[in-house]
């Protein structure tokens, strides 16, 4: 397994809700956790806050996010299966947002900054979930992910909304108009 990156199609699709959690869907998981400590190791400056299974090209409506996003080194991840915006609330608050599939890029999203998601835990426990801030803003990328949407959707037609890492990890602007000339597959131009 892998994460895939722009301009995977797969990325664009909605993935089919989880039926039964058996030992298929634990093994998805596992992969999953696997390959968000992989991709971690490999990115100094950035911590791998959560994943969805379509980032693997696996088109199942499950995520996983880091139960401590402030430790690098407290690896564990929970997994939320099948889990839905129950509702949004809160003032809508614009900040920076990455994606593990969308290399190199990120940007200024505009999320609620408050919201209530249900879902189903490993053991099959239905949760509800009330989340602000930087949990909030998480859940919402990785549930847009099961409906195919990316993070720089959210931010298309604000042209001062994109950046890029330098080598020593700081967030520099970018030139739209020369990244929708240089990667225009990223972008949905070609």
């Amino acid at each position: 397994m892998k994460i895939i990156t722009t301009p995977d199609g797969r990325l664009r699709e909605k993935s089919e809700k989880v039926r039964e959690i058996d030992d298929e869907i634990r093994g998805i998981i596992d992969d999953m956790r696997k390959l968000s400590l992989d991709w971690e190791k490999e990115h100094p400056y950035e911590l791998s806050a959560a994943m969805a299974a379509p980032q693997m090209g696996v088109l199942k409506r499950i995520i996983i996010v880091r139960d401590d996003m402030e430790d690098k080194k407290n690896a564990t991840f929970t997994a939320l299966i099948n889990p839905e915006v129950i509702r949004t609330e809160g003032k809508t608050v614009r900040d920076y947002e990455g994606c593990l599939s969308v290399p190199s890029i990120y940007g200024m999203v505009p999320r609620p900054s408050k919201v209530k998601v249900k879902a189903k835990l490993e053991d099959g426990t239905e949760v509800r979930i009330k989340a602000s801030g930087e949990l909030a803003r998480t859940l919402l990328h990785e549930i847009d992910h099961l409906d195919g949407i990316l993070f720089i959707d959210h931010i298309r037609d604000d042209k001062d909304a994109f950046y890029e890492m330098n080598d020593k990890g700081d967030l520099i602007p970018v030139d739209y108009e020369k990244q929708i000339k240089d990667n225009p597959e990223l972008w949905g131009e070609e």
